[in-house]
């Protein structure tokens, strides 16, 4: 992990990355300025995505991701997190975690750099991570057409493999596993941390994972998902499991 010093705040920065990263990368309206942006994916915030070739042409696809608060406090704070560290920062902490699963081959997205600006006692927080070539989250795609038993499998061997190494996903959702063929991803590790390898916390990411697919389910009712797929899926993450 590399860090540039800014103006209010830091860069921080993987080896990969360029390293005439600049401020305005994470700004949208850069990359709008440069007819770069691609798409986007409106959740409680719009997360856009941009053809970061217009910069590097070793560069492909990015999403940019701007931090914002949830829950009550959003009512007060719609941005401004309490500044302590830059290592214990949302951005960096999300990216430095993204980086050493990245590296351990895990199917995560490819991390780029986080953007801290300090604001006094507070900061705000920007992520890039390289987007997953062809990829849709899992709502999108069982909106449309359902998976194979093979599929569902593979994807509780794919989460076993996470838990395993003691990864803690603090949002695991149907909408935060993308599928691109047949491999899946994790996404969006905000909060999310290395673990001493515990059932507890290992089971409440799993039950966390039922309510969401139980919650899409009830807001469409023609969503391809059926308790024998969650079987088929726990079944193979219990039998990857290491205990």
């Amino acid at each position: 992990m590399k860090f540039k010093k800014i103006v209010q705040g830091d860069i921080a920065f993987c080896d990969h990355t360029p390293n005439q990263i600049e401020p305005n990368w994470f700004n949208a309206e850069f990359w709008r300025e440069k007819s770069a942006i691609t798409g986007s994916s409106k959740g409680r915030y719009t997360t856009w995505f941009v053809d970061a070739g217009v910069i590097d042409t070793e560069q492909s696809q990015w999403v940019l991701r701007h931090y914002y608060r949830g829950g009550f406090i959003a009512k007060f704070s719609r941005d401004l997190y309490l500044f302590s560290s830059l290592h214990k920062t949302r951005a960096v902490a999300e990216l430095s975690l993204l980086d050493q699963l990245y590296k351990q081959g895990f199917a995560v997205p490819k991390p780029i750099a986080a953007n801290i600006e300090r604001s006094g006692l507070f900061y705000r927080a920007d992520l890039i991570i390289e987007r997953v070539a062809g990829a849709e989250d899992l709502v999108a795609r069982l909106s449309k057409m359902s998976m194979t038993e093979s599929q569902w499998q593979a994807l509780g061997e794919t989460i076993a493999e996470f838990h395993n190494y003691g990864v803690y996903h603090a949002d695991l959702n149907a909408k935060n596993i993308l599928i691109s063929n047949d491999k899946f991803h994790l996404i969006d590790f905000d909060r999310g941390e290395i673990r001493k390898v515990n059932p507890q916390w290992q089971q409440a990411n799993m039950s966390r994972l039922l309510r969401s697919f139980k919650k899409e389910l009830a807001i469409l009712p023609s969503l391809n998902f059926s308790e024998a797929n969650w079987q088929q899926l726990h079944q193979a993450y219990i039998a990857k499991l290491q205990n």
